[in-house]
């Protein structure tokens, strides 16, 4: 396996955590759904830039564009609106924490769905993760959240690990340039079409400083989901998967520079994090 492999999935787990912490920042002066449509408007334009500037196109699927136009329903829209919404609610670090148990998702769907027996490693790994976890619940009162926020980035992580499923399907159908700006252009028409039916269209006003940062913070999620892919297409998902995993120990330590006086970092959440990471290294890498 080219070294490139680790190269870009360690990459995309650095950039994502930087995403995070720019949503947060833009948070303080917009909300999540104006900063929502933002990034997938800097996404859309970004890609579809990639897709001319590499000139002529390898044959189109239907059977890939199918993939990659659902992968944009359920983990681009639900799993990112999800997600915007819990780093409202719960904070950067929490939210990539929990976001990170994707592969642990798709572990237990593999195993539920098809049939994969489960071994020493991903029972360790689901008992820590869940040690991992119950210290972030309880660390809910000193951060102004309560438990049930929790809800929010679990909901979230569980859109990203189907959807990493739907992507790998994709893939085998297309290539990664054209089959993403599918997904974050399928994206971008349902949310627009659920702001324009719904009346929120006055969610997209923010102050300029917001707005800044959520174009940072599209340029960083688009860049972090493009990396993976490129990850994925040259290696395999035992080896991507833990890198990736690795997000939300670079999300606590931009928080702790960039989010000081915004988020509180407290022993609980680091223990929560780090026991997390080492869950879903358990599961994925052994």
């Amino acid at each position: 396996m080219p070294r490139t492999v680790y190269f870009l999935a360690l990459a995309g787990a650095i950039v994502a955590a930087a995403a995070a912490v720019l949503i947060r920042q833009g948070l303080r002066g917009g909300n999540a759904y104006g900063g929502f449509w933002v990034n997938l408007a800097v996404g859309t334009i970004c890609l579809w830039a990639a897709v001319l500037v590499r000139g002529p196109l390898e044959p189109w699927h239907a059977k890939g564009v199918a993939w990659f136009v659902l992968a944009g329903l359920v983990g681009t829209v639900a799993g990112r609106l999800l997600r915007f919404i819990s780093n409202d609610q719960v904070g950067a670090s929490v939210t990539t924490t929990l976001n990170g148990l994707s592969p642990f998702v798709s572990s237990g769907l593999a195993i539920l769905l098809l049939g994969e027996q489960v071994t020493l490693p991903i029972m360790a790994g689901t008992m820590v993760i869940v040690l991992g976890t119950v210290l972030l619940s309880t660390s809910g009162h000193q951060l102004g959240f309560r438990p049930r926020h929790l809800a929010l980035p679990i909901l979230s992580t569980t859109c990203f690990g189907v959807v990493a499923i739907l992507r790998k399907l994709g893939l085998s159908e297309m290539g990664p340039v054209p089959g993403f700006a599918i997904n974050v252009t399928t994206a971008l028409v349902a949310f627009s079409a659920f702001l324009v039916v719904s009346g929120n269209r006055g969610a997209l006003i923010a102050t300029r400083r917001s707005l800044a940062y959520f174009v940072a913070a599209g340029v960083a999620e688009n860049g972090a989901v493009f990396l993976t892919l490129l990850a994925l297409d040259l290696g395999a998902v035992s080896v991507v998967a833990p890198l990736a995993g690795t997000a939300p120990i670079f999300a606590l330590l931009l928080s702790f520079f960039f989010l000081r006086g915004i988020e509180t970092l407290t022993g609980r959440v680091v223990l929560g994090t780090l026991l997390t990471v080492l869950g879903v290294y358990l599961i994925t890498a052994l």
